[in-house]
């Protein structure tokens, strides 16, 4: 189904093989945090897909881990940004900001929320991660969330 929706959407889409269950459950492990069903389900058909002239339009699992990670433990972060705990960066925009799930009781499970670098705003851009793709492919640019 996603590599469907995302080579209809994004015709320069670049697929990676499947991730393992392992290898996605180590996400969980590492940032304590579990990862969305639906994005589950996009990194067992592609551990990540590139598009959008080489931008994370959904990161790898290793990608994943290691970005969250840098930015949960950096120490110029940490006094430049409110904490990163809650989220977990799943892609970026090719210019500073970063998409997320949150993990909080007052945002519904699935919702997409981008991080601005500028400002640290954390704004809700999607209510899923398919409504994620089809609004960033309907876009005309990166700031298509402004």
């Amino acid at each position: 189904m996603w590599r469907e929706l995302i080579g209809r959407l994004y015709g320069d889409a670049e697929f990676a093989e499947p991730a393992s269950d392992g290898e996605i459950d180590r996400i969980e492990r590492t940032l304590g945090q579990e990862v969305a069903a639906d994005l589950r389900e996009l990194l067992l058909q592609s551990n990540g897909v590139r598009a959008e002239y080489g931008s994370g339009l959904v990161w790898s699992v290793q990608e994943i881990i290691k970005e969250n990670t840098e930015f949960r433990q950096s120490a110029d972060f940490a006094e430049l940004y409110k904490p990163f705990d809650q989220l977990m960066f799943m892609g970026d925009n090719g210019g500073g900001d970063q998409f997320a799930y949150v993990r909080a009781p007052e945002v519904p499970a699935g919702d997409v929320f981008v991080w601005d670098h500028e400002t640290d705003e954390r704004e809700r851009v999607a209510t899923s991660l398919a409504d994620y793709l089809e609004r960033r492919a309907g876009s005309d640019g990166d700031d298509w969330y402004k």
